[in-house]
This record gives C-alpha cells, structure tokens and sequence, in this order.
C-alpha cells in the first residue's frame, strides 16, 4: 500500500513541475536573446521567483487538498499564467475584467490549477484559439480557458475529471491534469465545468467565491 501511495505521489510530482519548470526554460532562452530592455528582464525576474516558489510548494507538499487561504488578485494570477505559457510559445488571448474583486484562496495551488487547464488546452487545441478570461459575477469570479480544437465527445465530458482518463491513445503523462485541477478548485469552495460541442472547442470555467470583506 506504502509503495502504491510512493508511486501515486511521484506521477503526480513529476506531472505538476512540468508547467512551472518549462516557463523556467523558456524564460533562460527569452534572457538569452537580444532586445529585451530594462523592464522586461525585470518582468522576466519576477515570472522566475514565481515558477520557483511554485516547484518549491509543490515538492514541499503534494497533496493538492492542502489549502492556505491568503488574499489572491485574481487578474494578476491569470495575467503570470498567461505570460508564462506565451514564453513556451503559446498564442493565447487574454481578458481581464476591470475591478475585479478579491479572493481568498491558495496563489499556488490556484496557479497550478490554470497552468494545467493552460497546457490541456495547448495540448488538445493545438492550432486554435485559444483564450483565458476573467471576469466578476455578484458573488464570484469566473476564470475561463477555451479553445476552437476538435471538443470533447458528449460521453465523455463527466470522466474527463477522473484520474487516469486520457482522451487520445497517443498522448503523453498519466492523466492527472484535469482531476487535480478540479480537486484544487473544489478545495476552494469552487467548481469547475466544462462546455463543449465536438468539432467547436472547448471552454473550461472556474468558478470561486469572491473573498468575505
């Protein structure tokens, strides 16, 4: 059972620094080359320090249901998510909503979240379009990722969510994105739902309450 629990958290390691680890790549290669201005390295620092407390919360503690609730900018988290996947040559349109309000919840575990969300849709939506949005209802906020690939079979968009499940034979990794996904979410009080029509896209949405004032 011991070695069972030892392999179970080593594919969920080795499956969750690979976001984070990538941006750090990508973001050696970006410093690497000519014209990037004072400003710019500047930002390039701070998506490192990101990437890296990152890796370090995950190797420190895998569980995904370990939450520390702290104040989020909800803007600002998808703003870092985005332009760590464009450094790996993503092409992602974002929308962020004015004003948006404060939430309570774990930065890092809320950044994995969208980072695995991020990737599946680079991954399945190879070639589309692909958008991240955030946005305010009365008593939460919404974080949308969506893309205009080939969508999700109506019988499988419930087992999507399960550990293991993977859509296509020839892809990679252990299908542990999407499920930890919605266990982070979850943890939060939140949901996460998708919508998808075969041959359209597909739209993931987190949905999290906004934080008590």
């Amino acid at each position: 059972m011991t070695a069972e629990l030892d392999r179970e958290r080593l594919a969920l390691l080795v499956h969750e620094v690979r976001s984070p680890v990538a941006a750090l790549s990508a973001i050696a290669e970006t410093v690497g080359e000519s014209g990037v201005d004072e400003y710019g390295r500047a930002e390039l620092v701070r998506l490192v320090v990101a990437a890296c407390r990152g890796i370090e919360r995950i190797i420190a503690d895998v569980a995904v249901a370990s939450i520390r609730f702290e104040k989020v900018d909800p803007g600002g988290l998808v703003a870092d998510a985005v332009a760590a996947a464009r450094l790996r040559g993503a092409s992602i349109q974002l929308s962020i909503a004015a004003d948006l309000p404060t939430l309570e919840g774990d930065h890092s575990r809320l950044r994995q979240a969208l980072d695995n969300l991020i990737a599946n849709a680079m991954t399945h939506g190879a070639g589309s379009e692909v958008v991240v949005a955030c946005s305010a209802t009365d008593g939460a906020v919404r974080i949308s990722v969506s893309d205009t690939g080939t969508g999700i079979p109506v019988g499988d968009q419930a087992r999507i969510f399960d550990v293991g499940v993977q859509l296509r034979p020839d892809a990679s990794g252990a299908g542990l994105g999407l499920a930890v996904t919605r266990a982070i979410v979850e943890g939060h009080g939140g949901s996460l739902e998708v919508a998808s029509t075969p041959g359209e896209g597909a739209k993931f949405t987190i949905e999290l309450p906004r934080a008590m004032l």
